[in-house]
């Protein structure tokens, strides 16, 4: 398969519950370990469709 025929492979997304723990975790500027929650995610993601930038039209 090339790289060019997977973009019709299907991956299933299995989704958690908006304040279940992924798994992984940060630690906070108290040194205290904080679980990434799929709610952390996805505010991460809005707020960087947020600051996309369009790039200037080609002439």
């Amino acid at each position: 398969m090339s790289l060019q025929n997977s973009s019709d492979d299907k991956i299933e997304v299995i989704r958690t519950q908006p304040h279940q723990s992924l798994g992984c975790s940060i630690i906070d500027e108290n040194g205290r370990e904080v679980p990434i929650t799929e709610d952390m995610i996805q505010d991460a993601c809005r707020e960087l469709e947020k600051r996309l930038v369009k790039p200037a039209e080609q002439k």
